[in-house]
């Protein structure tokens, strides 16, 4: 637990960080979007704690284990590392209301657009709400941000706010991709 509270920046995955591809499972598909490698080396720089959370029902399908989505997440950082960039901590929720694998058929406080993953790291690494953000591609993230009690700003990358399940938010800002948005974040933030 870290001894001094300061801000955090909150990511979704598929299409804010990487190429929005529908039940993404192999890693051979995983492809980091232009500029985000550089947005998230900007937080790193400003000291940002980098967080991402996401919802992966390919574990509640049956088409992933979460070791499998560990693992996703490993080479995604590698490729990060890379570029000089890295992501601290991944959540993800691997629950599904209507999961086809029923030790994973549930309605969970960590699936968003609740906002159980952001409270879960906020918990765990002393991480101040006021000071966050949320970015990402779909009004389910936006939504994620506002229950939270963190700003938000939706990227016109991936869904781009048009994503099937619509839910009624207006994010805090908006921006073109993940380097605009961090462009907008850390000028707000006066870094």
């Amino acid at each position: 637990m870290a001894t001094s509270r300061r801000g955090a920046v909150f990511l979704d995955r598929d299409g804010t960080i990487i190429r929005q591809v529908e039940l993404l499972h192999e890693v051979e598909r995983m492809r980091i979007l232009p500029g985000a490698a550089q947005a998230i080396k900007l937080f790193n720089e400003a000291a940002l704690r980098v967080v991402v959370v996401t919802n992966q029902p390919v574990v509640a399908r049956g088409l992933s284990t979460e070791a499998d989505v560990r693992k996703l997440h490993d080479v995604l950082n590698l490729r990060l590392k890379k570029q000089k960039a890295h992501v601290d901590t991944f959540y993800f929720c691997p629950h599904h209301p209507n999961a086809t694998l029923e030790g994973y058929r549930q309605a969970c406080e960590c699936r968003k657009p609740n906002p159980g993953m952001i409270l879960q790291a906020a918990a765990e690494h002393g991480i101040d709400l006021s000071s966050s953000v949320m970015i990402g591609d779909t009004t389910q993230d936006i939504l994620t941000g506002k229950r939270a009690g963190v700003k938000t700003i939706l990227v016109r990358t991936g869904h781009g706010g048009r994503d099937p399940w619509q839910y009624d938010c207006v994010p805090d800002m908006t921006a073109a991709n993940l380097m605009e948005a961090a462009n907008l974040w850390l000028t707000r933030i006066g870094l």
